[in-house]
């Protein structure tokens, strides 16, 4: 378990505060969505909504990135750059809303329907946010992250879509990314074994067509190969007692998603 952090109880409701405001940013960001409103719209609600909260938004400025928020649509896989480009009918988008309040990480995203999606879209949307409760329900004490892994690529791939490779899930807390990674593919019985009071994100990225991606040359935003659609839901979670508990749940159903 090198370098993974275990919480304490306190830490963990310090954690879960954080997470609680990223949760409420992303649904009020989420009711947002329509043709017609640009990204750079959803960046300056994201960014004014955290601040009022008392709280930073954590992408601003890492590791160079430019916006608030991330926003990614169609065929970008992550880390699309809110800019003036406008939603158009039937588009998909994920929005990652990271927060940090009294110096710790609040981390979730969900992927949004830009009015009425097509057959096929609904299906990966669907298909992704399966995959991530199937990811979340094999977070247990004693479990391996590998269990995790692979629940998520067996239904991905038993429903013929693809799961990302190149971007993974991470430990969270008074960082924004620490140990350990938590891949969205493997194998059952393999990995590193859960226990009580580590917290981390599951964040799959599931493609209509094959995994692959590259990055385009403003050196974040990521895109499938083929140009085919992705989409992406995460949230934030921690190893209990007695199982699980999503951090970053949301106190409502999500507008314009699943």
């Amino acid at each position: 378990m090198s370098g993974v952090s275990i919480k304490s109880r306190d830490q963990i409701e310090q954690l879960r505060r954080a997470c609680r405001l990223a949760a409420q940013t992303l649904q009020q960001a989420g009711a947002l969505v329509r043709p017609g409103i640009t990204t750079e719209e959803i960046n300056t609600f994201v960014h004014e909504y955290t601040i009022e909260h008392g709280a930073v938004p954590a992408p601003l400025g890492y590791r160079g990135f430019p916006k608030s928020v991330c926003t990614s649509v169609n065929e970008v896989v992550c880390h699309g750059i809110p800019g003036p480009r406008a939603l158009e009918e039937g588009d998909i988008i994920n929005i990652d809303v990271t927060s940090i309040l009294d110096g710790w990480h609040g981390d979730v995203s969900a992927t949004f329907f830009v009015g009425d999606p097509s057959p096929e879209t609904r299906r990966l949307v669907e298909i992704t946010k399966k995959c991530l409760d199937l990811g979340i329900a094999e977070v247990k004490q004693g479990a391996r992250l590998g269990d995790v892994g692979a629940a998520i690529q067996e239904y991905a791939e038993s429903h013929g879509c693809s799961v990302v490779r190149d971007f993974v899930g991470h430990g969270i807390g008074r960082k924004f990314h620490e140990p350990p990674q938590v891949a969205h593919f493997g194998n059952r019985d393999r990995g590193l074994r859960l226990k009580k009071g580590m917290t981390f994100t599951i964040e799959p990225m599931i493609n209509l067509g094959d995994w692959r991606l590259h990055t385009l040359e403003d050196g974040w935003t990521a895109v499938t190969n083929d140009a085919m659609l992705s989409a992406q839901f995460e949230h934030t979670v921690a190893v209990t007692d007695s199982g699980v508990e999503v951090l970053t749940r949301f106190d409502a159903p999500l507008p314009n998603s699943l």
